[in-house]
């Protein structure tokens, strides 16, 4: 090769180099596939990562690689909650302000809004595939000839398996569906490891370069308590010290963790939940109900390892964003409302195939009839029980109220963020933030657009921030978040939590916040006292009354006021 021939190859192999690294840096990166992960009724402190003493190593190991919030929220009820983490939006925005019943308001339609979409209809504008298994709980369940407008096939997901309904039994839930259709569990279904293994092969039968999404939406650990026998005999033993040492346990563990702060109270105890004392009436099946809420736990943590792995295996957990969060915060709730059983002599066995319709059915698969709460006992298909207020107290340590309250004990959630090749530093994260979040940090890390318009129906604008900042632990800008659940109001703005109790006093005064008194607000500052054990509304009238004015205009631009009148 001469000489000119060889400074024509080198000026062409420089120039290929040249535009080699101009491509590459112009490259985007390639959007992360998105897996949502939701539990049931699960109180603030079950997680091992967040004080609990409940065997769950592999979210425990996605929070010590990712990060933890310690200031998260839902909006204190399953079906809200869910509407709100599908749209972006407020739940009454959304169309359920309440539960799945019209209670004659678009706010309280009960059903999913036409004028939101959601994050699986808005992620297929930025080329996802979208994947649903478990519980959907944003529409009315209708046995006979249901409207299937809202139904996760006709909300942008591409597969469902799962239930259109809430709760039900483990083993045979009612509404059970695959995708636009009721169908009747397997022999030997459980939810808890149907749903894992739905999800499981639903991405390795994802072939296509497309990213995915997946939302994974366990019934754990509402009730009624179902675990197989070997699991919860895993945890035999294990809560025989009682409530009240099984509480102070998990709070010394969340300020060694440094999840809470050495001065933020423990709250005594709960009025009505019995001390637990060497007498105390039925204590063996009190134990048992949390043995095998435990169990369940550990069943779905042990599921949500088995998706990880899978992700390893395929080589694509670097690029996959993982969220993991709860609906609400720790039921209390103990099943008063079900009613009697029917006679045992009245029951019929069901039919291969038949499909369950029943929330609380009478009787098994293979035709022994069920019983509820302390005539069953918790684990097998028989038994119908709730773990009850006693434990709830425990799942919610340090905080006050349950699931309904929208102080911190029904609306502060775990929220575990996993994804390697998007968050550099891992650890905790303490900016407030709420559950209409997760839609805009979908959108954000998927690089699609936001509609204002879908399927001619005109979309309302998000109401949540992306949570890419806080990844980054830069703080969101937005003015206040906001409650409001069965007459229960918050706004949270900066350190101040401005709450009311729902009571039969406040029903009458709900659209005149100019009538409310100091006496029917509460105030904390949550930076000195997260546990709201110190009211200091008389301290800061000026403060109370602009909050409460604050609520009063987001409740009438969400639809709250005028409040339905049934």
């Amino acid at each position: 090769m001469n000489k000119s021939t060889y400074l024509f190859y080198l000026i062409l192999t420089l120039l290929g180099i040249g535009c080699q690294n101009e491509t590459a840096a112009n490259q985007k990166p390639s959007p992360p596939n998105i897996i949502l992960i939701m539990g049931d009724d699960m109180g603030y402190s079950d997680l091992g990562c967040y004080g609990g003493e409940i065997r769950t190593p592999r979210l425990d190991e996605l929070a010590t690689n990712g990060l933890r919030f310690t200031q998260f929220y839902n909006t204190a009820r399953c079906c809200p909650t869910r509407a709100s983490l599908l749209t972006g939006l407020y739940p009454q925005q959304a169309g359920v302000g309440h539960m799945v019943d019209d209670r004659g308001t678009p706010a309280f339609k009960g059903d999913l809004s036409q004028n939101a979409v959601t994050i699986a209809e808005a992620l297929k504008g930025a080329g996802y595939k979208n994947y649903l298994s478990g519980k959907w709980h944003v529409t009315p369940y209708v046995i006979e000839n249901p409207d299937k407008h809202n139904w996760p096939r006709q909300r942008g997901f591409d597969k469902f398996f799962g239930m259109i309904s809430g709760a039900g039994s483990l083993y045979d839930p009612r509404s059970l569906t695959e995708d636009n259709e009721y169908v009747a569990p397997r022999d030997g279904f459980y939810s808890t490891t149907d749903f894992t293994n739905y999800a499981i092969k639903c991405i390795k039968e994802h072939k296509s370069e497309q990213p995915f999404f997946m939302y994974l939406s366990y019934m754990v650990a509402h009730w009624p308590m179902h675990a197989p026998a070997e699991a919860i005999a895993k945890y035999k033993g294990h809560y025989n010290q009682g409530w009240d040492e099984t509480r102070k346990a998990r709070y010394q563990r969340m300020q060694k963790m440094g999840l809470f702060q050495p001065d933020w109270a423990l709250t005594p105890r709960d009025s009505f939940v019995q001390e637990w004392t060497d007498d105390i009436p039925d204590k063996d099946w009190e134990l048992a109900n949390m043995e095998t809420y435990a169990a369940m736990t550990t069943l779905m943590d042990e599921g949500i390892g088995q998706l990880v792995d899978l992700l390893k295996a395929n080589g694509q957990l670097d690029n996959t964003l993982i969220f993991f969060l709860q609906d609400n915060g720790a039921c209390a709730e103990e099943l008063q409302w079900v009613g009697d059983r029917p006679a045992q002599t009245d029951l019929v066995p069901m039919q291969p195939g038949e499909l369950q319709t029943e929330m609380v059915p009478t009787i098994t698969r293979d035709g022994k009839p069920i019983q509820l709460m302390k005539d069953a006992w918790p684990g097998p298909p028989e038994g119908y029980t709730a773990y009850g207020l006693n434990w709830a107290n425990v799942s919610n340590t340090p905080f006050r109220e349950y699931k309904h309250w929208v102080h911190e004990g029904g609306i502060a959630t775990p929220l575990i963020v996993h994804w390697p090749a998007g968050i550099k530093q891992g650890g905790v994260r303490s900016q407030p933030s709420h559950i209409i979040d997760i839609m805009a940090t979908c959108i954000d890390v998927a690089g699609g657009p936001y509609p204002t318009s879908y399927n001619a129906n005109q979309i309302q604008p998000l109401e949540g921030k992306s949570l890419v900042p806080v990844f980054e632990n830069k703080e969101l800008d937005r003015e206040a978040i906001y409650w409001e659940h069965e007459g229960n109001r918050a706004v949270r703005m900066g350190k101040w939590k401005l709450i009311s109790k729902a009571n039969k006093k406040r029903s009458f005064i709900w659209d005149k916040t100019d009538e409310l008194a100091i006496e029917d607000w509460e105030l904390f500052d949550m930076e000195k006292d997260r546990t709201e054990m110190d009211d200091i509304a008389v301290e800061h009238p000026d403060l109370v009354k602009e909050m409460a004015g604050m609520w009063m205009v987001w409740a009438k631009r969400t639809g709250i006021v005028p409040r339905p009148t049934l």
